[in-house]
């Protein structure tokens, strides 16, 4: 996956790191028992994918021709056995 640039973009960067602080929350209050706390904390984690979404849309994430990967994989192929020249 690192070879194909996935993910290193901008908007892909921010919408994660939101959703990362949302799940921190969702599990500090998760542990103090606060269900408020844990619904507010899943708002967060679907706000980054929000964010993420309409930063892409804004031209921040990895445009749709790119996402192609730049080398198709070769099939293998095999010889038949006892086909030696």
């Amino acid at each position: 996956m690192a070879g194909s640039s996935h993910g290193h973009t901008p908007a892909a960067w921010t919408g994660v790191i939101i959703a990362f602080i949302g799940f921190c929350v969702s599990g500090a209050f998760t542990v103090m028992a606060q269900p408020v706390g844990f619904w507010a904390g899943l708002v967060i984690v679907v706000l980054g994918g929000i964010v993420g979404w309409i930063m892409r849309s804004m031209g921040l994430g990895m445009p749709k021709a790119s996402a192609i990967p730049a080398r198709p994989t070769a099939a293998a192929t095999r010889e038949p056995v006892g086909a030696e020249s």
